[in-house]
């Protein structure tokens, strides 16, 4: 599921990058729990118009600490600019 949902994120599909935020938040997947890994996941499907990944990214947060949160977001906006690199 990791490898076809992460083609489908860098392709921008909410659905995609909500589903990877689950399985981090939840160990599914052959994953282990990642709150870092997912808050960015649902950071970027909530970006990309999921209210359920909105509803999950604040859900985690009351687990994480301001640190992690802002290392999330880093990551994500990481991602971001790799998305953009390599649709040019």
């Amino acid at each position: 599921l990791i490898e076809s949902r992460m083609a489908d994120a860098a392709a921008g599909k909410p659905d995609a990058l909500y589903d990877l935020g689950v399985a981090y938040s939840t160990g599914s997947d052959g994953v282990d729990v990642d709150l870092i890994e997912a808050h960015k996941w649902f950071n970027l499907a909530a970006l990309n118009g999921s209210e359920e990944g909105m509803t999950c990214r604040a859900e985690i947060s009351y687990d994480m600490t301001a640190r992690e949160i802002a290392e999330a977001q880093r990551e994500a906006r990481a991602w971001l600019r790799s998305a953009d690199a390599r649709a040019a």
